[in-house]
């Protein structure tokens, strides 16, 4: 009986290291190359134009510099 718990122990072991181990002969390879794209040609009739820069409409204030801490 030791014997047979012996045997089953070390074939867990030896799963269980062939399972963790770090080398991997297997390879993958793609079956085509990956599709290329290309830039969509630049025209300026076409081009959008310039948006305004964003602006805060919360903001009533104007900004002011902060206050220094006072030194002791």
């Amino acid at each position: 009986m030791k014997k047979l718990i012996l045997a089953s122990a070390a074939a867990v072991a030896l799963f269980g290291a062939a399972a963790c181990s770090d080398t991997d002969t297997s390879t993958t390879q793609s079956v085509e190359p990956p599709a290329q794209t290309t830039p969509a040609p630049s025209d300026p009739a076409v081009t959008p134009a310039p948006q305004a820069p964003a602006t805060d409409d919360g903001a009533a204030e104007e900004m002011k510099p902060a206050t220094p801490a006072p030194s002791e």
